[in-house]
């Protein structure tokens, strides 16, 4: 009897159409195909990014934000050589395929150990879909997204997810953070590098201290979802309303 519930449950949701992985849309819960997805990432992200420095289940995060939310626009920044980037344009292509893709990367002028130099955007700088800035991400990304609702004349038509994996120092996610919200409170959010270990590790833990902050009296706004056994780490803030 169990093993014929499965089947009928899994050849329901493999009977979903092409582009539409999201599973119970008007229930209240984040929910997609699972094993779907997993074949995409398998023949078609991993071959391309490999799986560092996003392993499989942050992988599986990221494309299924994308099949769920279907943004209207993605913002990330911290572009370096285009993984993440790429990453969200081939989910976008299958699932999502009028998503706007913004990256942000330093100037080319900017000190920073982790500047990609000559190879910034190496995997997407031939995409027409990505577009890449240079400059402030969140400020950047704002300024963009303020852009677009002025077009549109109205908020409610836009659906923004914004990728959180610059300077993962507190202060800087606090601030990214903050800013989303202040300007656009209905976006959901993602978040890179936010996995807790006890002291003793000496891991950078900015990220999931601000996020912890930040959520103080926003939790019931979000349904959180995390990969938490190891790092990185990554962590959605998935918005279904604005109260």
């Amino acid at each position: 009897m169990l093993y014929t519930l499965k089947n009928k449950i899994r050849n329901k949701i493999r009977g979903l159409k092409k582009g539409n992985l999201s599973v119970n849309d008007r229930c209240e819960f984040f929910e997609v195909d699972g094993w779907v997805l997993s074949d995409f990432i398998l023949k078609k992200i991993i071959p391309i990014t490999g799986v560092r420095p996003f392993p499989m289940g942050e992988l599986e995060l990221m494309t299924a934000a994308v099949c769920r939310i279907k943004p209207t626009h993605i913002f990330e920044w911290g572009t370096h050589i285009g993984k993440s980037a790429r990453i969200f344009y081939e989910a976008c292509k299958l699932y999502s395929p009028q998503t706007e893709i913004h990256s942000t990367d330093l100037p080319d002028t900017a000190d920073h150990e982790e500047h990609p130099r000559n190879k910034r955007a190496l995997l997407v700088k031939n995409i027409k879909a990505v577009h890449l800035h240079q400059g402030d991400g969140l400020d950047t990304s704002l300024q963009i997204l303020k852009k677009a609702t002025n077009i549109a004349g109205k908020t409610y038509g836009v659906n923004p997810l914004f990728f959180i994996d610059g300077d993962h120092s507190y202060d800087s996610v606090r601030r990214e953070l903050q800013g989303i919200y202040a300007a656009f409170p209905q976006s959901h959010i993602l978040l890179h590098d936010t996995f807790l270990q006890s002291k003793e590790s000496e891991y950078n833990i900015g990220p999931h201290e601000a996020l912890e902050e930040f959520l103080t009296d926003k939790r019931d706004k979000y349904q959180v979802i995390a990969t938490e056994t190891g790092l990185p780490g990554m962590t959605l803030l998935y918005r279904k309303s604005v109260t």
